[in-house]
């Protein structure tokens, strides 16, 4: 585990919601591109479909533009078929670079903060203010079926309150080929420790 960041503040963790005409068609571009490359993750999905759902929906367009302009590398996991979605996952092979040094909510960042320890930013707050919807532990699990992630990272995942409710936060990785979840004061931040979400189109 990296050594937690402490003393001078930590550059906070930013991103944008108003992707340019130009960066929107280089961003599906993109997502086209590892769409093909990774059918495995998504078998009996078309991406025209895909595309489609995405220019309808210009929102959720952006909510993509943050993802993967923070690492995320977002990609088609699966499809709800009752809600008739589907579902964008951050495949990114470690915890998106773009959103570590984090703590896990914002009352744990400000109980940092209190302490004149400054950190990025926290994972809960990031994820709604991208419109995205943090990991659940079962979700991880899922992810963690299609490949191998977070073998030298660690992703916050959400929480159940009563775990929260005393003071804790769970995160998942991946260590001699099993996925762990730990546990870990929320308001604790490392530089290898980031989050994953999902969108859903």
């Amino acid at each position: 585990m990296a050594k937690k960041e402490s003393g001078k503040p930590i550059p906070k963790v930013t991103f944008s919601l108003e992707p340019t005409a130009e960066q929107q068609a280089e961003l599906i571009g993109t997502l086209r591109a590892r769409f093909e490359a990774h059918m495995d993750r998504h078998p009996g999905l078309a991406w025209r479909d895909v595309a489609s759902r995405l220019m309808a929906h210009p929102q959720k367009l952006a909510s993509l533009f943050a993802m993967e302009s923070t690492g995320g590398e977002p990609d088609v996991v699966g499809y709800d078929d009752v809600a008739d979605e589907v579902i964008f996952v951050d495949c990114s092979e470690q915890s998106p670079i773009g959103r570590r040094n984090i703590c896990y909510d914002g009352q744990g960042q400000a109980a940092r903060e209190r302490k004149g320890v400054f950190p990025g930013g926290n994972a809960v707050d990031l994820a709604a203010a991208m419109g995205i919807e943090l990991l659940d532990e079962e979700q991880y699990r899922q992810l963690q079926a299609l490949g191998e992630f977070d073998t030298k990272t660690e992703s916050w995942l959400r929480t159940p309150e009563s775990i929260r409710a005393l003071g804790g936060a769970i995160f998942g990785d991946r260590r001699y080929d099993h996925v762990f979840v730990f546990h870990n004061s929320a308001p604790s931040f490392y530089s290898s420790r980031g989050f994953r979400g999902a969108l859903r189109v």
